[in-house]
């Protein structure tokens, strides 16, 4: 998919999309996104570094008409400088814009404000206070994670929910050492965690982590348990046998054959007339009726 002859994707379910998206998250991100809805909480959506499209088709179906959703990821551009450029080439050597677009719209009629830039530029496209929720899933090196982080917290209302990425992964202890040094110094509150991202609020964490717990109680699917952290709580969760929650409908899904058409019930056929030469005949069976017994072997033996 990185040239311009190779033929853009058409996945028929969200499923066909490549990256990284557990069902545990997303069962996590639409807890959080439909919570905002029902507390009819404004605010636009924003994810830096978006790879194939997966989070960003989820994320839109919680969108709604008067909000903006922006996606800010270097695609197939430059990287900035060659860290980058290395982090790039190893792990997003297949990523284009046009590829990203074609999932996308496979799900959705039109298409997010799309930044093709490092994330550095986003405080220049996305204003000040007004997003609900932010996704960082871009670099996994320190200071480009340390200025997306900055960046999330400039763009979210205050009650608002940034979910980070690859916070635990031995690979990218960068993003590591970025959230926690948000959580110690610069006032970010944890939320919940699961083996793959980090979620948190600059805002009152307790309604949230309260209202997460009761539904957390009431599910099978997904382990869970509150650690301290010196003031603060972190809900810990295991989503490893998580359901898959409602997925998007991509347009490409194919229609469900017709229901054949129910054959008639089979007729059944009178039963066949034994052959007249079966019968006896009506005057044999007078005879046997009313001639004696005797009568009727003398007349058997003869014939």
């Amino acid at each position: 998919m990185t040239s311009a002859t190779t033929e853009l994707p058409r996945p028929a379910s969200l499923a066909e999309v490549k990256g990284w998206f557990r069902p545990v998250d997303q069962q996590l991100f639409r807890w959080f996104l439909s919570r905002q809805l029902d507390h009819e909480q404004r605010g636009d959506l924003l994810e830096m570094g978006a790879y194939m499209g997966k989070s960003a088709i989820f994320m839109a179906s919680y969108l709604r008409s008067s909000e903006t959703f922006t996606v800010c990821d270097l695609f197939d551009s430059p990287a900035p400088d060659a860290a980058n450029t290395k982090e790039m080439n190893k792990s997003y050597s297949t990523l284009t814009r046009r590829a990203f677009e074609a999932n996308y719209l496979s799900f959705h009629e039109k298409l997010p404000e799309v930044v093709q830039a490092p994330t550095s530029v986003v405080p220049e496209h996305v204003t000040d206070g007004s997003c609900r929720f932010v996704h960082v899933d871009a670099s996994h090196l320190y200071e480009h994670v340390h200025g997306d982080i900055a960046a999330a917290h400039k763009a979210l209302v205050p009650e608002g929910i940034v979910s980070l990425d690859d916070y635990r992964a031995e690979h990218c202890p960068g993003v590591a050492f970025a959230t926690w040094e948000a959580v110690a110094v610069d006032g970010l509150h944890p939320i919940c965690a699961t083996g793959t991202k980090f979620y948190g609020t600059w805002g009152d964490p307790e309604p949230v982590r309260e209202a997460l717990l009761a539904w957390l109680k009431g599910r099978g699917d997904m382990w869970h348990e509150v650690q301290g952290l010196g003031e603060e709580r972190l809900i810990r969760i295991d989503g490893k046998k998580a359901a898959t929650p409602d997925q998007p409908e991509s347009k490409h899904t194919a229609a469900a054959p017709p229901a054949p058409e129910p054959k008639p019930a089979p007729v059944a056929e009178p039963a066949a007339a034994r052959p007249a030469m079966n019968r006896p005949s009506r005057a044999r069976r007078l005879a046997k009726d009313i001639l004696p017994p005797i009568v009727t072997r003398a007349v058997r033996r003869k014939r």
